[in-house]
């Protein structure tokens, strides 16, 4: 394992329902020495892959996720920063200088044009900052669509939400820059993933109780048969000679680093 003195941090650009930002230093433990190409599909927040980028730099990166608009805001904040900065800017400045009532109303206005958006497959900048504005100002972060793949969330109850974090984005975007971007099953990255590749692997978790079972981030449901295929895909391409570490909630994070 390679052993890094003073590990530089980026922060993601949202807020993700489990988010690995908390668990980094114990992730950081299962690194191998050297990463050349790297692999994570399941990227959602993207907490480790800032990590890896950072810290590591990476020659060949492919991240993938089920969610359009996750991986369009990516695509985004690569490709367009300035543009998704502007339009995010206006839309904090606009939201800090309002009342309740007034933020209510702009935020629901908002969270429609972001529908419509959805309905219309688009793949923009005023799709992607209309995300980070939603995930800024909803309830508790959350992404949860309805069965038609509209986003449902209410709005959440905050003083001053930073909306624009300006600075961060721009050094998400650097990063990105070598960054391939995919939207669509775990399953298609496998044959990027070669017998050098790291692959994190942070899937929907197994919910641990009733309760607490969240499987509205996509139209799909990550159950326990999709579990189970997960299982298979890891052993697929471990036999490559792969190197995985994988998360799930059944002992709260497991890991398994499987070299060759």
């Amino acid at each position: 394992f390679r052993v890094i003195e003073m590990y530089t941090t980026v922060k993601p650009f949202i807020k993700w329902a489990g988010g690995k930002s908390q668990l980094l230093e114990e992730i950081r433990k299962k690194y191998p020495a050297k990463i050349e190409r790297y692999c994570e599909p399941f990227v959602g927040g993207g907490a480790v892959l800032l990590d890896v980028l950072a810290n590591f730099q990476p020659k060949e990166v492919l991240i993938n996720d089920i969610n359009p608009e996750l991986t369009n805001t990516y695509i985004q904040i690569r490709d367009n920063a300035e543009s998704v900065i502007s339009i995010l800017l206006e839309m904090q400045n606009e939201f800090w200088n309002m009342d309740s009532d007034q933020r209510k109303e702009y935020f629901y206005a908002k969270r429609d044009s972001f529908n419509e958006l959805i309905k219309e497959a688009a793949s923009t900048d005023e799709k992607a900052a209309l995300f980070i504005f939603i995930n800024k100002t909803c309830f508790n972060g959350l992404y949860r669509v309805n069965g038609k793949g509209l986003y449902n969330v209410p709005m959440g109850s905050y003083k001053k939400p930073p909306i624009c974090d300006a600075e961060n984005i721009r050094t998400i975007s650097e990063l990105l820059k070598r960054v391939d971007v995919h939207c669509g099953d775990y399953s298609e990255c496998e044959s990027f993933i070669t017998d050098y590749a790291f692959v994190y692997i942070d899937p929907p978790y197994r919910p641990l109780n009733a309760t607490s079972s969240f499987t509205s981030y996509a139209k799909t449901e990550f159950g326990d048969e999709q579990q189970i295929q997960l299982g298979h895909f890891i052993e697929q391409i471990s036999e490559k000679g792969a190197k995985v570490v994988a998360s799930n909630s059944e002992i709260h994070i497991s890991f398994s680093n499987i070299a060759a």
